[in-house]
């Protein structure tokens, strides 16, 4: 396999039976690249890395890693590796054996499987533990072990299936964190497959959103926050309000939503509302209201913001926004 692992998606699709999964996309991801695919739940993401890992048959379109044509090699002649969701350790085997498992697998004597088995598991900080076996780990350590073992035949394209979901919230934040570093370290494409928004921001180089077998959107996650194409898009990833500015639906983030009193003089779009919830959220406040026809509002205010202007439930309020700042969809119809 040639150097350039630049992976290069072509019309890929895959249909189980009558049901079209993944429908004609086309993405390329550059070398070295943390790549998110970010979706809800049946839109596609899983069936797109289990077609790049050879787990999945496509039923049409190309994949390429670098110059080659990879689409119908197995998995073991692509250049990748996969990290399960479920980690899928040996329960019989120790640490370090799990680890050293694919090289033995290709006849690799036992002293030199097990120097480099040891060199990942120090890379992941796991040394300590390479006599146990895989019930003596927490959940974290055996993501540890997971990592190691698929790195170990040295891929440059690592494939992640939502590798963080069966962690607790706050080992799931210090893992991500040491997911970026490793991939910033390896220097290898991370494809990582979450349903998470918090976590493909934090994570992604490349966020890619799919929804219905689509690419709905790709872009880095500010473009993807900042910018959302589509109404999907920007209820996906929240933090922003749907609404209608000069007859088009415009999405407004919720702390660019200004808050003032109904006498006030608004001249930029604007909407009368009522003040539903409030809840202190420790860097901002978030104002939850409701329109006269019912819509729901968010608003984030900023602590000195919130002080200078104390609100409370019941209240009425004008809701307005900056044009320039909105993001515009498609006219309605």
């Amino acid at each position: 396999m040639a150097s350039d692992s630049t992976l290069e998606l072509v019309s890929l699709s895959k249909r189980y039976g009558e049901v079209l999964a993944v429908d004609h996309i086309n993405l390329k991801i550059p070398a070295g690249t943390y790549c998110c695919l970010l979706g809800p739940s049946g839109c596609g993401k899983t069936s797109t890395l289990r077609m790049i890992a050879g787990h999945e048959l496509a039923s049409s379109g190309d994949i390429l890693v670098g110059p080659s044509n990879v689409t119908d090699l197995p998995p073991s002649a692509r250049n990748t590796a996969m990290m399960f969701q479920s980690y899928a350790l040996f329960p019989h085997l120790t640490v370090l054996d799990n680890v050293a498992f694919a090289l033995k697998m290709r006849g690799i004597e036992t002293a030199t499987r097990h120097e480099r088995a040891r060199e990942l598991l120090a890379l992941v900080d796991m040394s300590a533990y390479a006599e146990r076996l895989p019930a003596q780990l927490s959940g974290g350590q055996q993501q540890r072990v997971a990592l190691a073992r698929a790195l170990i035949t040295s891929p440059q394209i690592l494939l992640l299936d939502e590798p963080l979901s069966a962690l607790d919230p706050f080992l799931r934040l210090r893992m991500r964190a040491e997911l970026k570093k490793l991939q910033r370290e390896l220097g290898i494409s991370f494809i990582h497959v979450t349903h998470s928004q918090d976590e493909a921001m934090a994570l992604a180089d490349l966020v890619v959103l799919m929804n219905n077998g689509h690419i709905e959107q790709k872009g880095s996650p500010r473009e993807v926050f900042n910018a959302p194409r589509t109404e999907f898009v920007a209820r996906f990833i929240g933090g922003h309000n749907i609404l209608v500015q000069d007859g088009q639906k415009v999405a407004v983030r919720n702390d660019h939503l200004i808050l003032s009193a109904p006498s006030s003089p608004v001249s930029d779009p604007h909407l009368d509302a009522l003040i539903t919830q409030i809840e202190y959220q420790g860097t901002h406040v978030r104002i939850s209201l409701a329109t006269a026809s019912g819509a729901e509002l968010t608003a984030d205010l900023a602590d000195d913001d919130f002080d200078a202007f104390p609100l409370t439930a019941g209240q009425a309020v004008t809701a307005s926004w900056d044009r320039k700042r909105a993001s515009i969809f498609a006219p309605l119809s």
